[in-house]
């Protein structure tokens, strides 16, 4: 026993409190780093640091640790994107929060628009994912909808995930300021 942990546990594999959420993780950056195509088992229980058969012991398949991971990741993104919301006291400082929802959250980081789009691209051929995808949408009006009729949110949300996909397929530097004003004029009155 050492402070309190008993060292037998700590190192027995068996009793591995985290692994399964550390595969899940792993599974998210191996996807980020090699794209759908290039995710197997083998490398995200490599990627984890865990045997493989421990892929099939937390997972029944490919398929639902796949599914698992992405609802992980869709979580994330929608709980910062409420929070960022309901922290917004006024219509200007929700477009503030959109705009910063989109140049740091959404659109922050390469390894988040990889994920996003190989969940497009499996939401597209899969309903299951479709249902995710959508689930996450709904969520993410009804936060625009605390300051933005529901019109409004629609297009602000549609206008996230265009925007992605530009950022994603465009070869010109990502301008936060284009954010700022296309939220500006989607929610300019009359």
């Amino acid at each position: 026993m050492v402070n309190g942990v008993d060292e037998r546990r700590a190192t027995n594999p068996r009793h591995d409190p985290t692994r399964r959420d550390r595969i899940i993780d792993s599974c998210l950056d191996v996807i980020a780093e090699r794209g759908l195509a290039g995710t197997s088992h083998r490398k995200v229980a490599a990627a984890a640091g865990v045997p493989l058969g421990s892929m099939t012991y937390h997972f029944d398949g490919f398929d639902e640790l796949l599914r698992a991971a992405f609802t992980r990741y869709a979580e994330s993104v929608s709980a910062q994107f409420e929070e960022r919301m309901q922290e917004a006291s006024d219509v200007d400082e929700a477009r503030a929060a959109v705009v910063t929802l989109i140049t740091d959250v959404v659109l922050g980081t390469d390894r988040d628009l990889v994920l996003l789009h190989e969940l497009y691209t499996l939401a597209a051929r899969d309903e299951e994912y479709r249902d995710l995808t959508s689930s996450w949408m709904a969520r993410s009006r009804a936060a625009l909808e605390r300051h933005f009729d529901p019109l409004t949110a629609r297009l602000i949300d549609a206008l996230i995930e265009g925007l992605t996909l530009h950022r994603a397929l465009d070869t010109a530097p990502h301008d936060p300021e284009v954010a700022r004003i296309a939220i500006e004029r989607i929610t300019r009155v009359g």
